[in-house]
């Protein structure tokens, strides 16, 4: 009798550990005596359901791997793909290559300002820094912090600097260029600075800059704690005096209020620019 019971107490345990499910019944034929008659039921449908599940795994697995292989597709042809309102610029030159076809403001990276972790840092507040002039005398980039701490509380004396492709002349009664400021006076009150001048022609300097340095501006005003991490690149292509154009980039601190990353062409309309050293004449 207790060989029978072993037997069946190993036969019930083999069974579980195979995810096999059992069905009994209990007769009794005496008080003393209880016989346990077991009925096993050999069911697969635990091992079937995880066959299948195998299955879907490998169907789900190929559906992602096809997926992924789209994505890597569409990847591809998203960074060949060039909209002339939205230049994705991965280098200065990119830049200078750019022609006007009539838009004389197009976005840089889909407008956003390409600054670091360490480039928005407050912690030294505010400060401003003008690159060297290069080795043909032209303007280099001009990066700022800008608070209105920096801002000019004195009336701008008269420019007397005359940056390189300086030609100036009247067309249609007004004067073509501009002695242009790459960080405008009203940021930070910087005026005869050579490292902070270039020549731009009057619709580069009015409206087009002055529109972004206003909206900034605006926002430094608002409150004392306001700050813009603030640069402008002047473009020149190859060995050419007067810049292609200028690209400006704003970034508050702490919040999208000012964010902008664009590049406005230096062109006036009517007038025909010979970039090389900045004469022109009416077209």
């Amino acid at each position: 009798m207790k060989h029978k019971k072993i037997t069946e107490f190993l036969t019930v345990t083999l069974l579980f550990s195979l995810g096999l499910s059992q069905t009994y019944t209990v007769q009794a034929s005496s008080s003393n005596d209880t016989k346990v008659v077991k009925k096993y039921k050999y069911d697969y449908t635990d091992q079937k359901k995880a066959k299948n599940l195998n299955k879907q795994n490998k169907k789900i697995e190929k559906k992602i791997s096809s997926l992924d292989k789209k994505i890597a597709d569409l990847q591809k042809q998203l960074k060949n793909y060039t909209n002339p309102n939205a230049v994705e610029s991965l280098s200065k030159q990119k830049l200078a290559s750019l022609d006007y076809t009539g838009k004389n403001v197009v976005n840089v990276n889909n407008n956003n300002p390409d600054f670091s972790k360490e480039d928005l840092d407050t912690s030294r507040g505010a400060w401003q820094k003008y690159g060297d002039l290069d080795s043909q005398n032209r303007v280099t980039a001009a990066n700022a912090l800008l608070n209105s701490s920096l801002m000019p509380k004195t009336k701008r004396e008269p420019l007397h600097v005359n940056p390189t492709g300086w030609h100036n002349k009247k067309i249609n009664d007004h004067w073509l260029y501009n002695r242009s400021h790459l960080i405008g006076y009203q940021l930070t009150g910087q005026n005869n600075n050579w490292k902070n001048l270039m020549t731009g022609t009057r619709h580069l300097n009015d409206p087009d800059m002055l529109m972004y340095e206003n909206e900034v501006a605006t926002y430094l005003k608002a409150s004392p704690s306001n700050y813009v991490r603030y640069r402008v690149t002047p473009i020149f292509r190859n060995n050419e005096l007067l810049a292609r154009g200028v690209e400006m980039e704003g970034q508050s601190i702490n919040s999208n209020d000012v964010h902008f990353n664009v590049y406005i062409f230096n062109v006036q309309d009517g007038v025909n620019l010979n970039y090389a050293n900045g004469t022109s004449k009416a077209s």
